[in-house]
């Protein structure tokens, strides 16, 4: 993969979408998580929480996927994209530090995942000047 600086992910409990983007060059990666996908109901009066137990193993397979970006968009539909977000503050405080924001997204195809997130960087990119000493050298 080229050293591209802007990464864009879209995660859910299943899987998670990763769009390495710089101009025109995009590169794109998949990550599938080990848990089935499970529909849980919470009960009345049980002392489970209804939700599947956050899979720690698939996290860190995404953070290794975002490690070398310079700045990362987290998006997706539920609570999956705070899971990430609050895994990265807990276990990569380096990658964490270069999370721009994590955004409510629901289920868009890569083509809009990846405008959306151009879009983003280029309002981001303007409002916090950047010397990207390396990047491209």
């Amino acid at each position: 993969m080229a050293n591209l600086y802007h990464a864009i992910v879209w995660i859910d409990h299943q899987q998670a979408k990763i769009f390495h983007f710089e101009g025109t060059e995009v590169d794109a990666e998949k990550v599938q998580s080990s848990h089935p996908h499970q529909h849980l109901h919470h009960k009345v009066n049980s002392s489970d929480s209804g939700h599947a137990p956050i899979d720690k193993a698939f996290l860190k397979q995404v953070a290794a996927a975002v490690a070398q970006a310079g700045t990362i968009l987290i998006t997706g539909p539920a609570g999956a994209k705070k899971e990430l977000a609050a895994y990265l503050e807990r276990e990569e405080p380096v990658i964490a530090a270069r999370v721009a924001a994590v955004e409510t997204l629901d289920h868009p195809t890569n083509r809009q995942l990846i405008a959306f997130g151009r879009k983003y960087f280029k309002i981001e990119d303007r409002m916090h000047s950047q010397f990207r000493q390396g990047m491209h050298q």
